[in-house]
C-alpha cells in the first residue's frame, strides 16, 4: 500500500506522487523567535517530525526544511521592550527553540534557514514579480503584491477573492491600489533593522520570505508543504500567489496542516491565563508524555491539552515501558500482523492513533509471554522497540521512565533499601512487616511487582 496523505489544497486523501523518484521534498513553516516556543509549536514539530521518520522508514529519502524567521515586527517590538540588540535576542530564543526541540525527541531538519541570510534571494524574488506586473512599488517606500493578478488566489482555502474584499479595508500609512493587497518589502521606521534596495531601505514582508528561502532549498517546485492549522489564509495563501506568479510554475504538490491545540477546550491564549510555553510544561512534566499526547490523536485533529490528558499519556507510557522492563530485546520472528497494522494505519495519511492502538495489542502479546512463553518476549520486545521508534518514543530505558527519579517522594537508594527490608522479612516469616513495607511504599506511589527475577518497582504519581 502506497502512503496517502491528505492534502488541505484539493481537499481529499491520495497516494503521495513524487516529483523525483523515491526524494521528498518538504518544507515546513517554522517558529518566528521573538518568544520560547508554546505548546502549538510542539504540535507542530512533533507532527513533522514522525512524517519525516515514517517516510524515511519506508525507504524514501526525505530533505526537510523548517525555516526560522529572524526579523518580523513581533521580533523588533521584543528586542526593544527588553533593551537587547535584535540578533542578541533572535539567538538566545534559537537556541531555546533547539533545546525544547531535543527534550521532545524532535529530530532537526535538514536545513533551517533564516530569513536575514536570504534578503538577497527576497529581493531577486520581488523585483521578478514587479516586471511580472504582480507587484508594485508605492509611494510610501513599501512594495506590495497586486493580488487580483493571480487568477488562482483563494483555491488553498476556497475563497472567492471578491467575497475577501468585502470588510477588508487600506489602513492609515497604507498605499495600497486594493484592500486585498499585501506588503511584499516594507519601508524601515526610524531606527529599525533595515537592508538597502532599489525601492528603498527596508525589511521583507513575512510571506514573501517563506516562498523565497522554500524555493532556494527546493526549487521552484517541491513535494510537500506543512504548518500549523492557522497559517492557511493568509500566509500559506500569500506563499502560493507569490511563488506560482514569480516562477510560472507550480508551488507545493501537497499542503498539509497539524490540528489546532487547545487548552481545556479553549483556544490557547495569554489573555485567558492559559498559554503554556513547553519549557513551563517540562517543569512539570516527563518530555516524552508530551510527545506521546500530541501523537495520540491524527495530526490533523484538534487536541485539547488538560490534566487528565497527559496523565492519560503518562499511564499509556507507563504501560509501555512496564511491559519491556526486564527483558532483553533481542531480533526474532515474531507475529508480523502488529507490524502490518502499523504501517497501515500510517500509510493512511499518518494515523498515529491507530497505530498506537497496534502497538497497544503488542504490548498485551509482550506480557502473555512474559508470563507462558518467555522464549518470545525478546522478539517481540524488540519488534515493539522498532516500531515505536518511528513515533520517536520508547528510546530510553524502561528503568529510566519507570523510575522517574526527580519526582520520586523518596530517594531511590531508600526504595532499595526497604524492598530488601520487606525481602528478608518473608525471608524470616515475617508477612506481617512485609506487607507493611508494601503498603508504606504504595501509599507513595511506588508500587512493587514480584517476580521470578525479584522485585521490580514503579512510580505511580496517580
Amino acid at each position: 500500500m502506497s502512503v496517502r496523505i491528505y492534502n488541505t489544497l484539493t481537499r481529499s486523501k491520495a497516494p503521495l506522487v513524487l516529483l523525483d523518484s523515491k526524494r521528498v521534498r518538504m518544507y515546513v513553516c517554522g517558529m518566528t523567535v521573538y518568544d520560547y516556543c508554546h505548546l502549538g509549536h510542539g504540535r507542530v514539530m512533533v507532527a513533522f517530525d514522525v512524517v519525516t521518520r515514517y517516510l524515511r522508514s519506508r525507504g524514501y529519502v526525505v530533505e526537510y526544511v523548517r525555516n526560522i524567521t529572524d526579523i518580523d515586527d513581533k521580533i523588533i517590538k521584543r528586542a526593544q521592550e527588553n533593551g537587547e540588540p535584535i540578533d542578541a535576542l533572535t539567538a538566545r530564543m534559537i537556541e531555546a527553540m533547539h533545546e525544547d526541540e531535543a527534550r521532545l525527541n524532535v529530530l532537526r531538519p535538514d536545513h533551517e534557514p533564516r530569513a536575514t541570510a536570504h534578503i538577497g534571494d527576497i529581493q531577486r524574488m520581488i523585483q521578478t514579480l514587479i516586471v511580472k506586473g504582480h507587484a508594485y512599488a508605492a509611494d510610501n517606500g513599501d512594495v506590495y503584491y497586486r493580488v487580483r493578478s493571480f487568477a488562482g488566489y483563494g483555491k488553498l482555502n476556497n475563497r472567492n477573492p471578491d467575497e475577501m474584499r468585502s470588510g477588508a479595508r487600506i489602513e492609515v500609512g497604507e498605499a495600497k491600489e486594493d484592500p486585498l493587497d499585501f506588503v511584499l518589502w516594507k519601508a524601515a521606521k526610524p531606527g529599525e533593522t533595515r537592508w538597502p534596495s532599489p525601492w528603498g531601505d527596508g525589511r521583507p514582508g513575512w510571506h514573501i520570505e517563506c516562498s523565497a528561502m522554500s524555493t532556494c532549498c527546493l526549487g521552484d517546485s517541491f513535494d510537500i508543504h506543512g504548518g500549523g492549522p492557522d497559517l492557511t489564509f493568509p500566509h500559506h495563501e500569500n506563499e502560493i500567489a507569490q511563488s506560482e506568479a514569480a516562477t510560472g510554475k507550480p508551488y507545493a504538490m501537497v499542503w498539509m496542516h497539524a490540528g489546532a491545540l487547545r487548552v481545556n477546550d479553549e483556544k490557547m491564549s495569554k489573555s485567558l491565563g492559559n498559554f503554556f510555553t513547553l519549557r513551563e510544561v517540562f517543569e512539570h512534566h516527563d518530555p516524552e508524555s508530551v510527545r506521546y499526547l500530541l501523537l495520540a490523536s491524527h495530526y490533523r485533529s484538534p487536541i485539547s491539552y488538560t490534566a487528565d490528558s497527559l496523565e492519560d499519556a503518562r499511564r499509556s507510557l507507563v504501560r509501555f515501558y512496564t511491559a519491556l522492563e526486564g527483558v532483553e530485546a533481542a531480533a526474532g520472528e515474531v507475529d508480523g500482523s502488529f507490524a502490518e497494522r502499523f504501517f497501515a494505519a500510517m500509510d493512511d495519511d499518518f494515523n498515529t492513533a491507530l497505530a498506537l492502538a497496534a502497538l497497544f495489542d503488542l504490548v498485551r502479546e509482550l506480557n502473555r509471554a512474559k508470563g507462558e512463553s518467555p522464549q518470545l518476549a525478546p522478539a517481540l520486545a524488540f519488534e515493539l522497540k522498532r516500531l515505536a521508534a518511528i513515533l520517536g518514543l520508547l528510546e530510553r530505558a524502561p528503568s529510566d521512565f519507570l523510575r522517574g527519579e526527580a519526582a520520586l517522594p523518596l530517594p531511590a537508594e531508600e526504595i532499595e533499601a526497604r524492598i530488601e527490608a520487606r525481602a528478608q522479612a518473608k525471608r524470616s516469616r515475617d508477612f506481617a512487616t512485609a506487607d507493611r513495607i508494601r503498603d508504606e511504599l504504595d501509599s507513595l506511589g511506588i508500587v512493587l511487582k514480584d517476580g521470578r527475577e525479584g522485585t521490580s518497582w514503579v512510580f505511580d504519581k496517580r
